[in-house]
């Protein structure tokens, strides 16, 4: 079968486009040859910063002939119904058409209409113009004197060749003849821009990927990111370093080159006294350059790796000495940030009122910032107020949760009034990133308390799944105490998400309090924080999603979890509790009992059968349901006081005793017996296991 070959070349494409980009033409090629009734047995998309590559194998050379049955008006219908059926049906005449007959409706005419196939090569013509014109681009531009007519053509970048080969490995392949905007699909494409400008004739995929790589372009994104970033670790290992890995530059830099080339350049070590965090960001973003740092060290080396796209005849020496120049002067200005945020403000006389209102001593950097911050009135949402506003509220917040956490309310309340202050320091102006990193460092240099500078870095965590939740009692305060305000105020004003849409975060936060809560063992009535019922149902909502990824299963939250439950780590260990009871041979067994309990006790509610309030001791004739009568009682009390205890384990094994009685009562009682206040008991004692395992978990809402 044949096999198609297309690449739309380009530009350079910006890196963080590529991969979206590729797999929507995947998609968009693909769905479009399917509709049209072509099949195909695998494709793939490849990219690099010059083009989109598409290789798609074992496609059908022709669609097949579709039939289908036009059905037609009664053959004695008006004959103004009879034209518009020929008209719909494409017939000359009735003499085209065929009569069918239905018991009730009488016979009418019906039109067998055969729709040939067509060769893939038209159909694959006919699709190609719209999905180039139409691609789904972030952002896209026009270009040349075409760009002045309306409705040019726009892409992300110019648009400079497009390949469209089709045939089988037993043929010569041949070009699917289509034209975009004047640019006409062909055999040719070109490889390197500087190390081969020549042009290439394509055939099929196979020679395509063969040519480009003499040509230096390496057309498989994967494997460029596995060249960089063994030549990265290598190069530094040969110069005793290590690597610090970065997924996310190491995807945009396999973006930015087609013949990855790895060099290693330097920089004064006189800027490594600037925090390593600056310099890595800055290296980062201004040159997309990786650094390194001594084998097991925290601090960095002065030596960094960057990724050039030409195979250089010096070796590198000017590609490194150029990059080196930028580096060095983008490093003075991450200094002269770094070194202005620990001096003073110019208008501190300006800053009394805001410092006065938190308590902050301007004689401190860190806390000029904070003063600053509020004087400026930053703000935080337009319907939630200012940044000092919203610290005003989590310090409020923060002092009651402290009571909670066991954290030193005074630690809390100073981390709380300086954990948003780096928002004005200029290395968090130029790195947003580094917020809560950056005050942690101008904390320390300012003699805080080692408590109060942790917590203000990790006051922003967890920020997802991957993230550690704060280490110790005061950042666990105020971070929960920033989560908290955020959902309450989202909540009052009504900004909640809504299906895939969460602009504010707000899942993401609810989680992170859920697991700080679970994993630092804490125990928060959040009831009495959110004050609203909704937040409530919300955080039980994010619960099950936490609970089901850490492998429990979604019947079993179900039976612990009610709309009033508001400790959610009590909840959490419910769930580890029941989970362990209910895959125990006792657990099954007394789940399958009291689920015969409880239908048998449905049923007869439902008959509206007389059940009495209270089991009768006197009216228990049979030893089975005197021991199961002994056993419930025993059982409720024991699980009760060892749910009051909040010991989850002990319940369930309370309940566990509940086993053989109950067994043994459905084996030898028969619960609707002909003497109507015997039959009520025993329902009673029915109704009894069903309260008696209520005390830990609704049994009705597990499977199995």
């Amino acid at each position: 079968m044949p096999d198609l070959l297309l690449e739309l070349r380009s530009e350079e494409i910006p890196a963080r486009m590529q991969r979206k980009a590729a797999g929507d033409l995947k998609k968009l090629v693909t769905d479009a040859l399917v509709e049209a009734g072509l099949t195909y047995e695998g494709a793939r998309e490849y990219w690099t910063p010059r083009r989109l590559t598409l290789d798609i194998r074992g496609l059908n050379a022709r669609s097949s002939d579709v039939r289908e049955d036009i059905k037609g008006p009664a053959v004695s219908a008006p004959e103004q119904a009879i034209q518009g059926f020929l008209r719909k049906a494409g017939l000359a005449s009735l003499a085209e058409a065929h009569v069918h007959s239905d018991p009730k409706k009488g016979d009418f005419y019906i039109a067998h209409i055969v729709k040939p196939g067509r060769p893939a090569d038209e159909i694959i013509a006919e699709v190609m113009p719209g999905i180039i014109r139409n691609f789904p681009w972030p952002k896209s531009m026009r270009w040349g004197a075409a760009s002045a007519k309306p409705g040019a053509m726009r892409w992300v970048r110019p648009l400079q060749s497009i390949v469209c080969t089709f045939g089988s490995e037993t043929e010569e392949t041949r070009v699917v003849p289509f034209e975009v905007d004047g640019l006409v699909a062909g055999n040719v494409t070109y490889g390197h821009r500087f190390h081969a400008p020549e042009a290439i004739t394509v055939r099929r995929f196979e020679d395509y990927a063969a040519n480009l790589e003499k040509a230096k372009v390496v057309l498989d994104a994967e494997r460029r990111k596995q060249i960089i970033a063994t030549d990265a670790n290598n190069i530094a290992f040969a110069n005793g370093l290590e690597l610090v890995e970065d997924e996310g530059l190491l995807e945009e830099v396999s973006g930015l080159v087609e013949w990855p080339q790895v060099l290693m350049g330097t920089f004064d070590e006189d800027f490594l006294a600037i925090p390593s965090e600056i310099i890595r960001l800055t290296i980062k973003t201004n040159q997309k350059c990786f650094v390194t740092r001594k084998p097991g060290a925290d601090t960095l080396s002065n030596h960094f790796i960057l990724i050039s796209n030409i195979e250089a005849k010096d070796g590198g020496k000017e590609i490194v000495h150029g990059n080196g120049k930028v580096v060095r002067a983008r490093l003075s200005d991450a200094k002269h940030f770094w070194l202005r945020d620990q001096g003073d403000l110019p208008d501190l006389e300006t800053l009394k009122a805001s410092a006065a209102k938190f308590g902050l001593d301007l004689a401190k950097p860190l806390d000029q910032r904070m003063a600053k911050l509020d004087a400026l009135n930053v703000t935080f949402h337009a319907k939630l107020g200012t940044q000092g506003e919203r610290v005003a509220r989590i310090r409020t917040l923060a002092a009651e949760l402290a009571k909670v956490t066991g954290a030193d309310a005074a630690l809390v309340d100073r981390a709380v009034v300086l954990a948003k202050a780096d928002l004005r320091t200029e290395a968090v102006g130029e790195f947003p990133e580094l917020q809560g990193i950056m005050g942690r460092k101008y904390a320390v240099l300012q003699g805080e308390d080692a408590a109060v500078a942790e917590a203000i870095e990790d006051h922003y965590k967890p920020q997802g799944p991957s993230d550690r939740v704060p280490s110790g009692k005061v950042g666990l305060t105020v971070a929960l105490a920033d989560k908290l305000d955020t959902l309450i105020g989202f909540w009052a004003i009504d900004e909640k998400p809504t299906g895939s849409k969460d602009p504010y975060a707000l899942r993401r936060a609810a989680l992170g309090v859920i697991r700080m809560l679970l994993e630092k063992n804490t125990r928060l009535p959040l009831a009495s924080v959110a004050k609203d019922p909704d937040l409530v149902a919300f955080f039980h909502d994010r619960l099950k999603v936490y609970l089901r990824d850490m492998g429990a299963r979604h019947d079993l939250i179900d039976a612990v979890l009610t709309p009033e439950a508001d400790d959610l780590l009590m909840v959490a260990r419910r769930v580890e509790a029941l989970t362990a009871f209910i895959t125990s041979e006792d657990g099954r067994n007394l789940l399958a009992g009291t689920k015969r309990a409880t239908q048998l006790l449905a049923a007869e509610e439902k008959k509206g059968t007389v059940v009495e309030g209270a089991v009768s001791p006197a009216l228990l004739t049979l030893d089975a349901e005197k021991a199961l009568h002994a056993a419930v009682e025993s059982a409720t009390k024991d699980a009760a006081a060892a749910v009051a205890g909040e010991d989850f384990r002990s319940a369930m094994e309370a309940l566990s005793t509940l086993r053989a009685p109950v067994d043994q009562f459905f084996n030898d009682v028969l619960v609707n017996d002909k003497d109507p206040a015997i039959r009520a008991n025993r329902l009673a004692l029915l109704s009894a296991i069903r309260s008696a395992t209520g005390t830990v978990a609704d049994f009705s809402k597990i499977t199995g």
